[in-house]
């Protein structure tokens, strides 16, 4: 009875969360109705956003699957387009925790047109791992994994918002902004980026030469926005290095003799006496 009772005041409060939500959002419904946007003046807003080479960098995420690239637009921009579009309410509401997991919604809402994408989804509360799954206790560890889940579907939602062409444009926009050249020669943006990847995700700078097809000498700009696009999928977890990169396997070493405290030579057998015989 008493976990019926926890149950239903979790629930109970999470009806509240999202009857405030509803509120706050009918109020900047009146305000966007009063102040309606300017089409012209918000996509002005959104092209110069792009043009600044922060965002560029950070826009896109690239990955394979299947065989196949995968390409699309960043949370980092879709937040760009829905602060800069105007008159939109997004966000990611963790509506309660219970049996170690979260109930999370992400929504974007035009509140102009009143056009909302919704999405409810769990969290579970577990990180996995090479050893398996590890059950998350720390709050902050919580708060992190959420956040990142939710960051997905709030990038689909503000996407199902937002028109096309306006987003097509501000896509074109960011590779015109990374295409327009570095403050220092292109093969010292590489090292830099090659020393990025190899400290955060360990992967070698020989694994990314074979992801592009050339050496690191002969990378172009166009090369360089390929590899922005990645370490934004990785930095976003939109995907694993493993599923990017051919990574070298960890060579396994070779077994050491106790006595010897040197690997065991091939040529050598014990006999009966545990003395060793080369091997005719």
């Amino acid at each position: 009875m008493e976990g019926f009772e926890m149950v239903t005041s979790k629930s109970v409060t999470a009806e509240m969360v999202t009857s405030r939500q509803t509120q706050e959002v009918q109020g900047q419904i009146i305000m966007a109705k009063r102040f309606p946007r300017d089409y012209v003046a918000s996509c002005q807003r959104i092209m110069q956003a792009c043009s600044r080479k922060g965002l560029a960098e950070k826009a896109m995420y690239e990955y394979p699957r299947g065989g196949q690239k995968v390409v699309g637009a960043s949370i980092r921009l879709a937040e760009a387009l829905a602060q800069n579009w105007g008159n939109m309410s997004f966000g990611i509401v963790e509506l309660e925790q219970r049996n170690g997991e979260s109930q999370v919604m992400a929504y974007a809402w035009d509140l102009e047109t009143n056009t909302r994408q919704e999405k409810i989804f769990s969290v579970p509360h577990i990180r996995s791992t090479k050893k398996g799954n590890v059950p998350l206790t720390d709050p902050r560890d919580i708060y992190e994994m959420v956040a990142n889940q939710g960051a997905r579907r709030l990038r689909a939602c503000i996407l199902g918002i937002i028109p096309g062409d306006v987003v097509e444009d501000a896509i074109e926009q960011c590779n015109k902004t990374l295409l327009q050249g570095e403050d220092k020669p292109i093969i010292d943006v590489v090292k830099d980026m090659a020393a990025h990847f190899e400290k955060e995700f360990s992967v070698p700078i020989e694994a990314i030469e074979k992801y592009i097809g050339c050496k690191s000498t002969a990378f172009t700009m166009n090369d360089l926005v390929r590899l922005k696009r990645v370490y934004t999928s990785l930095k976003d977890g939109m995907a694993k290095r493993e599923e990017i990169f051919d990574l070298p396997k960890a060579e396994k070493p070779e077994p050491l003799d106790a006595f010897a405290d040197k690997p065991i030579e091939g040529q050598q057998k014990l006999d009966v006496d545990g003395g060793a015989d080369e091997a005719k």
